[in-house]
């Protein structure tokens, strides 16, 4: 029997070994991936201005010759660790702005324990950022500060700018920050008061455990974390898609429990009464009004956001009560936006242009 014409058996050989040499390869890869560390995160060189609790402050050592005068306090989400803005050198957020020329601190926070589950939205809202921005001002020497909130550290941000409305704010950047959570629907259904009874959770466990905070994560998108892992071994071979994979998968599983009376106020105020929309919210008795902020304000919002939807943030320059202010949609994830290439090439420009002009 002849073969077909113009059948390359030479190519079926040639694709056979590259096969194989790849599987071998993957496999090698494989094992180095298991038995290795990923790349260190978060190290910037910083030092720990004040530590207290659940909280801690950094302040990035200066790397530009000039520095702005208004210094940077990043406020991060209480869910979250900060080292996402800080992942390696070259993809590091906190290293883009230090050397742009900006003083920058950072509000971040570690996991609450068993005796911190009576910490309230007051205490956040009312103590820890107040105590921070003071700390920025004694060891800054300026009276005035820009602040940044990432996601729902944009939420604590807003509102203590609208309590503190007198000062000494700047200048407000929030990232993917929700304001109406009627539109946050797996987290509003997840939360629906007749079948969700916070109390007797709060009441049991103490603090919000991280376990179900990634779930409910993890529910917004059920198959992510497989199509991950596919992904990391069709590129094993590829360090820099392994280096990225590694960096950002560690974050995304390094979720932090909430501490139980600060969850129950962000359930029943926030996800049930949608207060912060309504302008009804109220933080230790003082009301906390969006039209009330009158600083700047710059809202990046990404444009598929799956945590934060669209539809969650587009309210929040339409009630802030500033003249200066500005809502940027980029491409990108929740994550994306913020860090990595992506973040590199739209959101880290956009901000130094933005801020900048703000920072004398």
């Amino acid at each position: 029997m002849n073969a077909p014409t113009g059948f390359d058996f030479a190519s079926i050989s040639e694709r056979v070994q590259s096969e194989v040499q790849r599987a071998i390869q993957r496999s090698i890869k494989g094992v180095e991936y298991f038995s290795s560390f990923g790349p260190e995160l978060g190290s910037t060189p910083k030092d720990v201005l004040y530590s207290r609790g659940t909280m801690n402050l950094y302040h990035y050592r200066p790397q530009a010759s000039e520095v702005y005068r208004v210094p940077v306090l990043i406020v991060m989400a209480t869910t979250n660790r900060g080292y996402i803005l800080d992942l390696v050198p070259g993809q590091s957020f906190i290293e883009f702005l230090l050397k742009r020329g900006f003083d920058v601190y950072m509000l971040d926070w570690t996991a609450p324990k068993p005796e911190e589950k009576s910490l309230r939205m007051e205490d956040y809202v009312l103590d820890f950022i107040p105590e921070s921005i003071r700390r920025v001002q004694q060891d800054s020497g300026e009276k005035e500060v820009s602040v940044i909130g990432y996601c729902f550290g944009g939420v604590l941000s807003l509102l203590y700018g609208s309590i503190f409305n007198d000062g000494p704010m700047k200048n407000l950047i929030c990232f993917t920050t929700p304001i109406d959570f009627r539109e946050m629907k797996l987290f509003s259904n997840f939360a629906d008061r007749r079948y969700f009874d916070v109390d007797r959770l709060i009441d049991s466990t103490g603090n919000m455990p991280p376990e179900l905070i990634l779930q409910s994560f993890d529910m917004l998108r059920p198959a992510a974390r497989v199509v991950g892992q596919i992904q990391l071994w069709d590129n094993i071979w590829n360090d820099e898609f392994v280096k990225s994979y590694r960096m950002f998968d560690r974050w995304a599983t390094d979720t932090l429990p909430l501490a139980g009376e600060y969850f129950r106020a962000i359930t029943k105020d926030l996800m049930w009464d949608n207060k912060l929309y309504n302008d009804t919210m109220t933080v230790g008795g003082r009301p906390a009004k969006l039209a009330d902020i009158k600083v700047p304000i710059l809202h990046a919002v990404a444009e598929h956001d799956h945590i934060v939807p669209y539809d969650a943030a587009k309210h929040l320059i339409t009630k802030i009560g500033s003249e200066d202010k500005e809502e940027v949609m980029l491409k990108g994830g929740h994550v994306s936006l913020v860090a990595g290439a992506n973040a590199i090439k739209r959101l880290w420009p956009k901000l130094d242009s933005w801020l900048s002009k703000r920072s004398t």
